[in-house]
């Protein structure tokens, strides 16, 4: 049994090295790799050994359905630039690997240990965020959604004990700059599903609603000013998604 691990990435110059380098105890790294690249990320991705493929179609649920028949080995792993393996969880992963008696579950959610602004967080719903990411590559079938992506895959489900490390929202620009790309993603997923019409009743329930499930009920006010900071940026994140809705529904008129 061998691992194969597919990052999917465009820009990711400042991230993509350090990915890589954590993924070295596998026997193949994938990048899947946008055409749209202008920075150093292939030429970092192949003087690290990383074997280069060019990403085709749209959204990050055919972007991973298409990686699958591009992993020569019976294992995979997904891998965002963002993220780092730890020592630990590349040993647990090996050990599964490894074992030739067992191999129920076939598919694995591994928790993430994420840091907002460079800190670690445990609260609002970040601790232990699983994601469905290491696959017996024979029992995944496909993935599905543009942008919350979902696999469908045959066989059970387990989790891995040791997490990944997700460098996410790393600085106020980028969380900016990733609110202006993916709110209007966000706004025509919901537009396309026939949405109902954005009344300002609406906007405000939607924001409440955020603001009340990260700050009081997942306690993102224990993580101090981080927590603060994130649970405010995600409020004001769902009002901007609504607001580019309602734009969407008026232009419609």
């Amino acid at each position: 049994m061998r691992l194969g691990v597919v990052i999917i990435a465009k820009n990711e110059e400042k991230m993509i090295g350090e990915a890589i380098k954590s993924a070295k105890f596998a026997d193949e790294v994938i990048v899947y790799l946008s055409p749209k690249t202008t920075d150093k990320t292939e030429l970092i991705s192949r003087k690290m050994g990383c074997r280069i493929v060019e990403q085709k179609g749209v959204g990050y649920g055919q972007w991973r359905t298409n990686t699958i028949k591009e992993v020569k080995n019976n294992w995979l792993f997904y891998l965002d630039a963002d993220e780092r393996f730890t020592p630990k969880l590349a040993k647990e992963i090996k050990k599964i690997i490894k074992n030739k008696k067992r191999l129920e579950p076939t598919v694995y959610a591994v928790p993430r240990a994420n840091y907002y602004l460079g800190k670690r967080v445990k609260h609002g719903g970040s601790w232990p965020d699983y994601v469905e990411r290491f696959f017996l590559k024979s029992s995944l079938i496909k993935w599905t959604g543009e942008l919350h992506e979902r696999p469908v895959y045959k066989g059970k489900l387990g989790y891995l004990k040791n997490p990944i490390t997700h460098l996410t929202h790393r600085d106020l620009t980028s969380m900016v700059e990733k609110t202006i790309k993916w709110t209007n993603v966000e706004a025509d997923l919901l537009f396309k599903a026939k949405h109902p019409p954005v009344v300002a009743w609406r906007i405000f329930r939607m924001m409440f609603t955020k603001f009340w499930e990260r700050v009081i009920k997942q306690g993102a006010w224990k993580d101090g000013a981080v927590g603060w900071i994130n649970s405010i940026f995600e409020t004001f994140n769902t009002f901007i998604i609504y607001a580019r809705l309602w734009e969407k529904q008026q232009k419609k008129l």
